[in-house]
């Protein structure tokens, strides 16, 4: 377990919404909330934790960017995000660290 902890920290990088375009077509991402580990999401999906990752739905933690915020996102393609790639989902959050670029 610890070793595929490691694998998605390792994974996690910064993309812009410019490359997360294709993903968004295909229905493939999904929002973190800011107060979810983006590697403890991971690897509740990966381990197919249904009740976490059900739990998180419901309290609106984890969901599709809507589309709202695709429009708004469409106008700055040079919006950052933190992004995990979960086969077959791209997980994004919106990085604290990164708000004031």
């Amino acid at each position: 377990m610890s070793d595929l902890r490691a694998e998605l920290t390792d994974s996690i990088d910064q993309a812009t919404w410019e490359w997360l375009i294709p993903h968004s077509e295909r229905d493939a991402v999904i929002l973190v909330a800011l107060g979810l580990d983006l590697v403890e999401v991971g690897m509740a999906i990966v381990n197919d934790n249904t009740n976490s990752v059900q739990h998180w739905i419901a309290e609106g933690l984890l969901y599709k960017p809507s589309p709202q915020q695709k429009a708004d996102w469409n106008l700055n393609q040079t919006k950052r995000f933190k992004a995990l790639i979960v086969q077959p989902y791209v997980l994004i959050q919106e990085a604290e660290f990164l708000a004031g670029e």
